[in-house]
């Protein structure tokens, strides 16, 4: 694998950090959050205009075409920037999906995501769910339809999507459904989350579909859920690199202007040893990022490997950010002082489908099955 950028891509990504720097300084940041509005709808307009969000979207669908990597380029600069879009469920689960397994009618949607005209958002993970690809809600054949029942918990821009992709079991295993949010029996309850970012509940109460709701083929349904689940995964992972890489950079500079006990805070050993190990913590992080994305790009998927990248963006990251806050002393403690977004930020990035511990677990599983194997 080559980790060397190719110069399309530095001039992708250098694009996205103007378009995203010069619309979230931390002033901006802050008089978004007193605003009470979900994202920055100016911001998304932009980058739909400059192309970028249909980096992953095929040339039919209206995109660019591009792949898993590309769109991480534009996923780190959100995190280093905490730009406040719904890019992860919108651009790297759900276009994705319904570019590549969608009905000629799924795939409409495609054109309005890469135009800015809409938001989909995907409703995965459940209340004591231990695998977001092995959903409890349920998904029941009635008539040449289905009816779906169930609780999705923590959902991105929910109450913002125009159009929702459900995750549900049926006889035959998971499937993935495409919801309109306002079919009678679905009900969408805001709920807090620890960024800030809107998340909600969607409750599923009998809700009826038509048969072309579903995505792709029902003999297809546990892929189409696996990989959807982990171009999620990767995506959080790739956004936590610029997270956990900004939180590094702006402590290196504050330890090494602010003066204590007479001498720049930066150079006691102490300190210095635990920067060098957030530096370790983020080129582990970037590494196993780039390799999970390289192969969802390449078809060559492995099961160990994705986990791996979305334990070190837990795990690595929780570490980062502690670091960033604890090397800031009171300064971090201050919630008017910048720092103490990216650790609420990471925190919630790093709990998202799927924590460290969970996927230790995984990993741990994927290795006993020789890594091809599909895990139950």
């Amino acid at each position: 694998m080559d980790f060397n950028l190719s110069d399309d891509q530095r001039e992708l990504r250098d694009l996205a950090a103007r378009i995203l720097s010069d619309a979230t300084s931390d002033e901006k940041l802050r008089d978004f959050a007193a605003s009470g509005e979900p994202f920055d709808s100016a911001l998304w307009q932009t980058l739909a205009e400059a192309g970028l969000l249909g980096l992953a979207v095929s040339e039919a669908g209206g995109g660019l075409g591009l792949g898993m990597i590309d769109l991480g380029l534009l996923l780190e600069e959100q995190g280093r920037t905490l730009a406040p879009l719904p890019l992860t469920g919108t651009l790297a689960m759900a276009a994705v999906a319904l570019d590549r397994e969608g009905s000629d009618s799924q795939k409409a949607w495609l054109p309005k995501v890469v135009a800015g005209e809409a938001i989909l958002a995907v409703a995965v993970e459940e209340l004591g769910g231990l695998d977001p690809a092995q959903p409890i809600a349920r998904a029941i054949a009635d008539g040449n339809g289905w009816r779906l029942s169930g609780t999705k918990m923590a959902v991105p821009y929910a109450a913002q999507a125009q159009a929702l992709l459900v995750t549900a079991t049926t006889e035959q295993g998971p499937a993935l459904f495409l919801v309109d949010p306002a079919t009678p029996g679905l009900r969408i309850e805001a709920q807090a989350s620890t960024s800030g970012e809107p998340q909600a509940m969607v409750t599923l109460d009998g809700v009826t579909l038509d048969g072309d709701a579903i995505v792709g083929s029902i003999e297809d349904g546990a892929r189409i859920v696996r990989e959807l689940v982990q171009r999620g995964q990767v995506a959080l992972a790739q956004r936590q690199v610029g997270v956990a890489a900004e939180a590094l950079r702006r402590t290196a500079d504050y330890s090494s202007n602010r003066i204590q006990f007479g001498k720049a805070l930066g150079s006691f050993q102490a300190v210095q040893q635990r920067a060098a190990d957030g530096f370790i913590d983020v080129e582990a992080m970037r590494g196993t990022a780039l390799l999970a994305a390289w192969q969802i790009d390449t078809g060559t998927v492995q099961e160990a490997d994705i986990a791996t990248a979305k334990y070190w963006a837990a795990a690595g990251g929780h570490r980062v950010v502690h670091t960033a806050q604890h090397l800031h002393g009171g300064m971090g403690a201050d919630v008017t002082y910048p720092i103490h977004r990216f650790f609420l930020t990471a925190t919630q990035i790093g709990e998202t489908l799927g924590g460290a511990s969970p996927m230790a677990a995984r990993i741990g599983a994927a290795i006993a099955h020789g890594q091809t194997e599909p895990l139950a």
